[in-house]
């Protein structure tokens, strides 16, 4: 279960000169991220701008070229593996397809965190389960599959496991994708609610932009292998740099060109395989 902060810090994330590279590509060129502790902090970025990589090397999952992420005060990439172990319980993950388990229940999907690093008695597994359930809003679908559930439902179950542990850190990995409108603001009230209620802090990678401004106190915008802005979303909103009103405000033209970097049309057109 979660354990009391150990940093006097302010931020629960810190990220100092970020370097990293996949494939011969740079993903990050000299990084500094600062995640407040008890924040909801939006990441967001186009396609491919290294959103989902950046939450992988918060969580170990990656180890950066240089530079340094720290988790409540502690280098990840320091930890031996017991301890990294011992870090990733303090943190809650929702996955981009809810990843929940299909040949289990909603019910026995939410416990099977508790029954993998716990030994509570079934009676306080109950009471755990049932209780995150109630959060979501889920009580009543403890018993069906997930194959029963709605896209936007799962996504709810997912949350619920993602919180059963009592992180001190949520992340989610483009929570809105493939969402109805509905399910779309149940879930943006609850990524608020939740994170406000349970007192945890919160990171959420999306390149929704109206969808995740509306919840998130914070928000730092990647591109080209860097922050090019970050503030709170109506500073970022406002800003007049080319690249961040492209995004921010969807428009087809800018910085960001339409077009893959490509040779010459004509000597393409006349190169034979």
């Amino acid at each position: 279960m979660a354990t009391d902060s150990s940093s006097d810090s302010a931020a629960i994330v810190r990220v100092r000169g970020l370097h990293y590279r996949a494939g011969g590509r740079e993903i990050f060129a000299g990084v500094d991220l600062d995640f407040p502790r008890g924040a909801v902090t939006a990441v967001m970025g186009p396609s491919g701008c290294g959103k989902t990589t950046l939450l992988r090397l918060i969580t170990g999952q990656a180890r950066p070229e240089r530079g340094s992420v720290e988790f409540d005060g502690q280098e990840v990439v320091a930890l031996p593996r017991a301890a990294l172990y011992r870090m990733r319980r303090r943190m809650g993950m929702l996955f981009q397809n809810g990843a929940l388990l299909t040949d289990l229940d909603v019910y026995e999907n939410i416990a099977f965190p508790l029954r993998e690093h716990t030994r509570l008695p079934e009676r306080l597994v109950r009471h755990l389960v049932l209780t995150k359930l109630q959060a979501v809003g889920l009580r009543g679908a403890a018993r069906l599959m997930p194959a029963e559930l709605s896209g936007g439902m799962a996504r709810r179950v997912a949350l619920a496991r993602a919180i059963v542990m009592d992180p001190e850190l949520l992340i989610y990995d483009e929570p809105f994708v493939g969402l109805d409108p509905v399910s779309l603001g149940v879930v943006l009230r609850l990524i608020r609610r939740l994170n406000d209620t349970l007192g945890v802090s919160s990171i959420v990678v999306s390149h929704d932009v109206r969808e995740i401004t509306a919840v998130a106190d914070c928000c730092h915008l990647l591109s080209g292998g860097r922050i090019v802005a970050s503030g709170p979303p109506a500073e970022v909103a406002a800003s007049t740099r080319g690249d961040v009103r492209q995004f921010m405000h969807g428009l087809p033209d800018g910085p960001v060109p339409f077009h893959y970097p490509a040779p010459d049309y004509a000597d393409q057109a006349g190169q034979v395989r």
